[in-house]
């Protein structure tokens, strides 16, 4: 039978920014419920090796990595909740969200960490090879293809700034579009045709990624001409998808104020929608960096926001008697 909860913070999403809001709520005694929704963990969880989160020597595994911070967050007083939200309403306080059970979580404040998900190709080859070869993060994973081949496929600014990023580790880089321009801006563009690390193929879609099942890694690609040329397969040992995120805000379409990306927008230098006692942190909202420990920051700076919200409408409350 569907329940009602009542709490001080909602944190929806169970990403590093999810878990580390959490972790600075608990430790505030403000008792959070974090629902981790239908992807645990977030991007981590699907990233193999993670040699860029501070405080590990050595490379660490993305799923362990999240499993220790809902642990942390669990210690500190947390109690994470197994369901996915379907429905939200921000109309007014205390705010409500329902499960797709029916269950009722009501909140004086929400922290909103849904996270964004890379737009793949849709090749069955390319989920194969997803975390063996096959990323959308060069900032991630680029340390890994030193002195190796790898491919970017994408012709707008992240495609461009990606492929220039890799130059710095791999020995080349090959930019696929399937145009025969790219949508980056100008002065993006006359770097990358100036580095001569860097191919590009224009006019060509990747029909097949090839590889090796045991270890599993790329070694090359299948490519289609989409001007009507032959196909050709090249070479490389891993490739980097660029074309675009998606954040996962459709629940909140109408409620919190979107840009024309759907990405969350918020106040300068915080972490405050449009909504007061409505806060969005990590990818949900960052469409710059992306990265797992930008998203804890702000996951921090959301708890920290949330709590003095609550403190200062307490003290109002208090004023009033």
């Amino acid at each position: 039978m569907p329940t009602t909860r009542h709490t001080k913070v909602l944190i929806l999403g169970s990403g590093p920014a999810g878990y580390t809001a959490a972790i600075y709520a608990a430790r505030a005694n403000l008792s959070p419920l974090l629902v981790r929704g239908i992807q645990v963990g977030g991007q981590l969880s699907i990233t193999t090796e993670v040699e860029n989160y501070p405080g590990f020597a050595e490379a660490v595994q993305g799923p362990w990595l999240m499993d220790q911070m809902a642990a942390q967050a669990q210690h500190v007083g947390t109690e994470l909740i197994e369901d996915t939200i379907t429905k939200v309403d921000l109309s007014r306080r205390p705010f409500t969200a329902i499960g797709d059970g029916g269950d009722i979580y009501q909140a004086e404040t929400l922290i909103i960490c849904t996270g964004a998900q890379a737009r793949w190709l849709g090749l069955p080859s390319e989920e194969r090879y997803r975390g063996f070869g096959v990323s959308a993060c060069a900032t991630c994973d680029g340390f890994f293809f030193r002195n190796k081949q790898v491919a970017v496929v994408g012709g707008g600014n992240t495609a461009v700034e990606e492929a220039l990023y890799l130059t710095n580790h791999a020995a080349k880089v090959t930019l696929i579009h399937r145009r025969d321009s790219l949508r980056a801006d100008k002065t993006n563009q006359a770097r990358l045709f100036k580095n001569p690390k860097i191919e590009v193929i224009w006019n060509a879609a990747v029909d097949e990624v090839l590889g090796t099942a045991e270890p599993p890694g790329v070694t090359g690609l299948k490519l289609r001409d989409l001007a009507g040329g032959p196909a050709r397969t090249i070479a490389v040992d891993g490739l980097f998808i660029a074309i675009g995120h998606t954040p996962a805000t459709e629940l909140f379409k109408d409620q919190i104020d979107l840009d024309a990306e759907g990405y969350a927008i918020t106040k300068p230098d915080s972490t405050a929608t449009n909504i007061p006692g409505v806060f969005a942190a990590g990818d949900v909202k960052d469409k710059v960096f992306r990265q797992a420990v930008t998203a804890a920051g702000m996951g921090c700076m959301a708890a920290l926001e949330a709590e003095r919200f609550l403190a200062h409408h307490e003290s109002l409350a208090l004023a009033a008697q």
